[in-house]
């Protein structure tokens, strides 16, 4: 089986692979105050309660966007899981041509969903991938990473706004009964969530106009659904996308 990892600055996904069926998957917390060892008694718990077998996992990957991660995961893939892991950006490249001035600088996690993308569709592709940051990459119909944006996410949003203003309630992402909120709660998730989806919709708009052909656009991330419910900016929601990116480069490595 083979055990695919992405490290977000927020929440750490997991998901276990028994060829290209996703058999089981979990959403966390990063936490970088765990050591090794931590780390591998939690996930070995996880396996069990799933009733998976540790044992089986044969293979790892791992993109990781938190540099101290990285290495305690390796640490961790090698002592319980029995294998040498590879990781995306030093073992792990992809076969996708990274226009950036600096590919080195392009987030692991952005490269790993691009790959992904490409795999489903056979077009110019925008990947809204809903995390600590939203970040919008574009890929050519030749299949180019050409860059994106990249702007806060609305969690960081909705906590600056609590932090930064006195008056203000930190509320619940949620959408109100009105745009035009009758109560402070109300007007927060008013101007959070109808901001956001014009946010949204103002750059896959311009970014469409830069891209040749017909453009799909696909979102993933923990609120990628919430948006797709509020909006029609999305053609597809992946919630898998990340993960299903990580296996398919694990096996394009040679």
């Amino acid at each position: 089986m083979l055990l695919v990892i992405d490290v977000g600055n927020t929440n750490t996904v997991l998901g276990v692979y028994d060829g290209d069926e996703l058999l089981r998957h979990w959403r966390l917390q990063t936490h970088q105050g765990r050591t090794s060892d931590e780390h591998g008694i939690f996930l070995r718990q996880l396996f069990e309660l799933s009733g998976l077998a540790a044992g089986d996992v044969d293979r790892a990957i791992i993109s990781c966007v938190v540099p101290p991660m990285e290495r305690l995961l390796k640490e961790m893939i090698r002592v319980y899981f029995s294998c040498e892991p590879l990781v995306v950006g030093d073992s792990a490249t992809a076969d996708l041509p990274v226009l950036y001035d600096d590919p080195s600088l392009v987030g692991a996690d952005r490269i790993v969903n691009a790959v992904a993308a490409r795999d489903i569709f056979d077009t110019a592709i925008i990947v809204v991938d809903f995390g600590t940051a939203t970040t919008f990459d574009a890929i050519s119909h030749r299949g180019e990473y050409l860059g994106g944006a990249i702007c806060p996410g609305i969690t960081i949003s909705s906590e600056a706004l609590f932090h930064a203003a006195s008056k203000l309630p930190r509320v619940e992402l949620a959408k109100p009964s009105s745009v035009i909120g009758r109560n402070p709660v109300e007007s927060i998730q008013a101007g959070l969530l109808y901001g956001y989806i014009g946010q949204i919709r103002e750059v896959v708009t311009r970014m469409k106009k830069e891209l040749e052909g017909p453009v799909k656009v696909v979102g993933t991330g923990g609120l990628a659904t919430f948006f797709a419910d509020e909006s029609d900016i999305l053609d597809e929601v992946d919630d898998f996308l990340t993960l299903r990116g990580l296996r398919l480069l694990y096996e394009n490595q040679g």
